[in-house]
């Protein structure tokens, strides 16, 4: 599951106009947040670390200062989620969440993208019950026997624990997030987690290779170039 989780794309901030979009995302979820949960950090447990997040992809100070006070204004946009899924080229499986003030715009844009790029859009259900709702965490180290001991002595219901290449990731339900983070970071007060956050993560692969990786890669870029989409889940292994 290790490989599978780490062939997703986890930057999108590689030229300025992704950078932009991936402020924008950010923005609109501090927003939303800090909005339903309260805008002080120390009261709002996923506001601060939706925050430190934010700070280590590099979201500049303001942008988060902006989305705070204008939950605080207490007007602004109302948002809802809105979940799509369907098939990507190969045949992969995709998830794609986006939070949005015009579900109707958010749904053209989304269904453009799959039906511009050999893709096809299913409905509620099609894809999810593939995937596990899953916290996820990622960081270096050399004994996952050591981890997974400290995990269950702290009584979280970890799932997995992977070793590969010097780096170790650990899988938990979503329900266990703070309570895994926590017995982590206590356990080790040094730990710096290259990927932490709550995830969808493929019960197995689909292999892209070919043509089809061409088309995999232009259909991923239409659905990130959409402003309403926070996050594309699939299970693609690209094949070179």
């Amino acid at each position: 599951m290790g490989r599978a989780y780490q062939n997703r794309k986890e930057s999108m901030a590689k030229t300025a106009g992704m950078k932009t979009r991936l402020y924008s995302r950010y923005g609109k979820e501090i927003y939303v947040c800090a909005k339903n949960g309260g805008v002080e950090p120390d009261g709002n447990i996923a506001l601060r670390q939706l925050i430190a997040k934010a700070k280590k992809d590099q979201v500049p100070a303001h942008v988060i200062e902006k989305a705070i006070d204008k939950a605080k204004g207490g007007g602004g946009e109302d948002y809802e989620t809105a979940r799509y899924e369907g098939f990507g080229p190969g045949n992969c499986m995709v998830i794609v969440d986006c939070l949005t003030d015009n579900v109707k715009r958010t749904f053209t844009e989304v269904r453009q993208a799959f039906v511009k790029n050999d893709a096809k859009l299913g409905g509620p259900g099609t894809c999810s019950h593939m995937f596990d709702h899953s916290a996820v965490f990622v960081f270096e180290g050399d004994d996952e026997d050591a981890i997974l001991e400290m995990l269950m002595m702290e009584d979280v219901d970890v799932t997995d624990v992977e070793l590969e290449d010097g780096m170790i990731s650990v899988y938990a339900p979503h329900t266990e997030y703070f309570k895994t983070r926590t017995a982590l970071a206590d356990a080790y007060p040094n730990i710096d987690f290259k990927v932490d956050n709550i995830s969808y993560v493929p019960q197995n692969m689909t292999e892209v290779q070919g043509e089809d990786i061409e088309a995999f890669d232009k259909f991923i870029a239409a659905l990130e170039d959409c402003d309403d989409v926070q996050n594309v889940y699939h299970n693609a292994e690209i094949t070179e």
